[in-house]
């Protein structure tokens, strides 16, 4: 087994191992999740630093040039020959960058859950299969294969939100439950037309975007897959069980929700993209329309709450508007602010979530109007807060102002006015970010306490520093040296790139 097999079922036998612990045996549970995610955080950095040196020699010029999608690390066996699916795994310069946020994530999220005791081992079990099919997903390239970990990563949300989650969590969980299969669904769809169109007998991703599929069918096939994947990541007006379902997952189900579940829908319309180029085009402003409505209407919601979670979530539905837009422009550069966008926000909504956790678990209270002050008995978690919320409203020297600038000049490059109108009203949610990032900073942590009990509260402990140091640091070390993250997507934008020139010449 190769490197890749090992990313994704390490979890999987922790998993297995907490299965078969005794549950008064807490510590060993833990450990044992720790452990996992750590060689994964170590395999994944790893993957980074062999891929980057695998593709040293090549210089800039050369990465747009190639025709097909040259992936490394490859695994493949057949599988089911009759219906020519396949045991098909490697990476490239995407995948590399999606599996590298995702262990970061998980073993953050590890870290934040150290203090759940409620049931803890079947929590912590099914956090590691959750986080097994998101590895699956990113690495797959038999389209059928990519499903099955797709549904493995879904399933497990509606258990870690209905027993762990606080509000109307069975709501939530159904909610979302509902609406993620509903998206499967399509997703199935699309997947059984692309085999039948494609001609191959194949589920082969690779093979199929070298197909010429007829564009009567890429018209009615590429929305199909889009919006399926495009449910996933809180595509208007499919986003609305996102908001419900972070507000009632635990700390690290929102962690995992917003910073890498949410990916797998911008990850899978980026290959839906690949597939099947003419149907971009055709379909491309009407979802550029839709998303640019994800953007302000997200931005506007969250103004209007007073919960962190929800407007943490409401946030989150507005910048993975910025992912979906940015991919839809259809250039080079937009892409790559695509997939960019998708990590900075990962790891900054991951870093939000994970402080909403710890401030609410010594305030028990979410609201900000109940919070002032707080920065005087928590500076740790304070300034924490400070740096995400300047992430997020695009400070530079933070991944977020490297991400959404590249979004925005991929998509004002397309020599269209409607185009750029578009790109100029999602421009100005920046501003509207800054107005609902700017008032919560300064209710909680400004001014005086308004609870005397708030009084008596302690700072983040060591085991709650970890995480937020780590994505803190990510944040920052991205915005201020982004080029390994750049080389990383560059080098998988040139097969992408041809194949929707190949559609227009």
């Amino acid at each position: 087994m190769g490197i890749l097999t090992w990313i994704y079922l390490i979890p999987f036998l922790a998993a297995m191992i907490i299965v078969f612990t005794p549950p008064e045996k807490l510590r060993f549970i833990k450990w044992v999740a720790l452990s996992a995610t750590s060689v994964v955080l170590t395999l994944a950095i790893g993957l980074v630093v062999l891929y980057l040196q695998r593709i040293g020699g090549i210089h800039g010029s050369e990465l747009m040039s190639g025709t097909r999608t040259e992936l490394m690390f490859v695994e493949r066996v057949a599988w089911f020959k009759a219906l020519g699916i396949e045991y098909f795994i490697g990476v490239d310069g995407i995948s590399v960058a999606m599996i590298c946020l995702t262990a970061i994530v998980i073993f953050c999220g590890v870290l934040v859950s150290w203090g759940v005791t409620n049931r803890a081992k079947e929590f912590f079990a099914f956090l590691l299969v959750l986080v097994t099919g998101v590895f699956g997903v990113f690495m797959s390239f038999d389209l059928f294969l990519l499903f099955l970990f797709y549904e493995v990563a879904v399933l497990p949300m509606y258990l870690l939100i209905g027993i762990w989650g606080t509000g109307p969590k069975e709501y939530s969980a159904m909610k979302l439950t509902l609406m993620l299969m509903a998206g499967s669904a399509f997703i199935l769809v699309g997947i059984l037309a692309m085999f039948y169109y494609g001609g191959l007998h194949s589920f082969n991703m690779i093979d199929l975007a070298q197909v010429q599929i007829p564009k009567e069918a890429q018209a009615w096939v590429f929305p199909m897959l889009f919006v399926g994947f495009g449910i996933l990541g809180a595509l208007f007006p499919f986003h609305t069980w996102s908001p419900d379902g972070h507000a009632s997952a635990p700390t690290a189900v929102s962690m995992l929700h917003a910073g890498v579940l949410m990916k797998l829908g911008g990850y899978g319309c980026l290959r839906t993209v690949y597939m099947l180029p003419e149907g971009a085009h055709a379909w491309a402003y009407f979802f550029m329309v839709l998303t640019t409505i994800n953007i302000t209407y997200g931005a506007f919601v969250a103004i209007q709450k007073k919960d962190l979670k929800y407007i943490t979530a409401y946030s989150s539905v507005s910048h993975c508007g910025f992912v979906l837009f940015g991919l839809l422009a259809l250039t080079a550069t937009g892409l790559q602010g695509s997939v960019l966008q998708s990590f900075s926000h990962g790891i900054m909504t991951a870093l939000f979530f994970g402080l909403i956790g710890m401030i609410y678990g010594r305030t028990h209270t979410r609201m900000i109007d109940e919070m002032g002050g707080i920065i005087k008995v928590m500076p740790f978690l304070g300034v924490a807060y400070y740096i995400a919320g300047f992430a997020s409203l695009g400070l530079p020297g933070f991944s977020g102002f490297i991400a959404e600038v590249t979004v925005f000049v991929g998509a004002f490059s397309i020599d269209d006015l409607s185009v750029r109108i578009l790109t100029v009203i999602a421009t100005m949610s920046i501003v509207v970010t800054a107005v609902y990032i700017l008032r919560a900073l300064g209710r909680m942590f400004f001014g005086p306490i308004q609870n005397p009990e708030h009084a008596k509260l302690t700072d983040a402990v060591y085991w709650e520093k970890i995480p937020v140091g780590v994505l803190v640091f990510v944040l920052a070390f991205i915005g201020m040296f982004p080029g390994w993250l750049v080389r990383l997507i560059e080098y998988s934008l040139g097969p992408i790139m041809n194949n929707l020139s190949r559609q227009i010449m």
